[in-house]
């Protein structure tokens, strides 16, 4: 499980805490909102949407802390929430000791179908939650028992065949687990993608450097221009799509 530490996303400290010893389970959400398709390629996103949620629920809502137990992003990262053993406050009036929450970073509208990273991001909360949460095995939508769209046509229809984990390629599981490179970066895999963009005939001058520097332009040009090829925004950032169009 690809777990983010309260502390490394910077969540704000709750106002309270209300402990529980089990659930039923798990009840799966997703915003309701908007969620800027854009999250789906830059994972350095999702830390200011984490975070975006947490305020709307305290300064919005008048919440404690953020509702939900955990919180998926489209890469499959699992960021600690309220987490086990705390009762959420997302499921409703009366709902909340039956299950914990766990929220897919998709919304109603903008970025709407979870990801196979998501999907799988989701089963390693539950699985955590039953571990350390002491949650049943019941896997729930928040319709279930409560008058709301949510978690989204997608992410129920998922729920209700079981919340299975995604049958995926070997790309696929390789490419869950390759960094982000972006510029200020020093990291083995930069010189992965210098080895890929040279085979995939956009060439950088230097092959061989384990650096992406602010002020490389030979190699933002050329990660720039393999993203213009394959239709994907040119922000000089090489992340999950990238990789997942270098390595087909």
């Amino acid at each position: 499980m690809k777990l983010v530490e309260r502390s490394e996303w910077k969540a704000r400290g709750p106002r309270g805490v209300t402990r529980l010893s089990s659930t039923k389970g798990v009840k799966v959400h997703y915003t309701g909102g908007r969620v800027d398709p854009a999250l789906a390629t830059d994972h350095g996103r999702c830390d200011d949407a984490v975070r975006g949620v947490q305020n709307g629920h305290m300064d919005g809502n008048g919440w404690a802390d953020i509702g939900y137990s955990m919180v998926v992003c489209p890469h499959g990262y699992v960021f600690m929430g309220r987490g086990p053993l705390v009762l959420p406050s997302a499921n409703g009036a009366g709902l909340n000791s039956g299950h914990y929450a766990v929220l897919g970073l998709v919304g109603a509208s903008g970025l709407t179908r979870p990801s196979d990273a998501m999907l799988n991001g989701i089963v390693d909360a539950v699985e955590y939650l039953r571990d350390k949460g002491n949650a049943g095995r019941e896997i729930k939508g928040h319709r279930d028992g409560y008058a709301t769209a949510c978690p989204g046509d997608a992410l129920y229809a998922w729920v209700r065949r079981g919340a299975p984990r995604p049958v995926t390629n070997w790309t696929e599981r390789l490419v869950n687990e390759l960094p982000e490179i972006r510029a200020g970066m020093t990291h083995t895999h930069v010189k992965t993608v210098r080895a890929l963009l040279h085979a995939r005939g956009f060439p950088p001058a230097d092959l061989f450097s384990h650096t992406y520097a602010q002020n490389d332009e030979d190699l933002r040009g050329r990660i720039n221009a393999f993203k213009k090829a394959n239709g994907l925004a040119q922000d000089g950032i090489f992340g999950q799509k990238c990789w997942e169009t270098a390595l087909a």
